[in-house]
């Protein structure tokens, strides 16, 4: 079913920012891609300052990877609606992704540092 999403480690650090603050750095994020998407760096939970997020009522589904949940992100800015997403049961075949978080790059910044 996922046959065009390959999941690997995305090497070196990774760090991702939004509203001027680190809202975490990883040495273990994963790097998914999707068909001929842009790849989506996916950071764990535990490197992640996760009191900065706020669960949010979307929710969205994909057939290959599942439901997934939305949070925003309490910046001192203001907040960043619906910038972060999770598959908290993701389907077995994207199983790494569980317990990792995903950022959109269009409202924050993820960097390789």
């Amino acid at each position: 079913m996922a046959d065009h999403i390959t999941i690997r480690p995305a090497g070196g650090t990774w760090v991702v920012r939004a509203g001027g603050a680190v809202l975490g750095e990883s040495s273990d994020a994963l790097e998914l891609v999707e068909g001929d998407m842009a790849p989506v760096i996916y950071f764990p939970r535990s490197d992640i300052a996760m009191a900065f997020l706020d669960e949010s009522d979307t929710t969205s589904h994909c057939p290959r990877k599942g439901d997934a949940r939305y949070f925003t992100i309490v910046a001192k800015s203001g907040p960043i609606k619906d910038a972060v997403w999770s598959y908290e049961n993701p389907s077995d075949a994207v199983s790494q992704i569980k317990d990792y978080l995903a950022f959109y790059t269009s409202k924050v910044a993820v960097e390789q540092v």
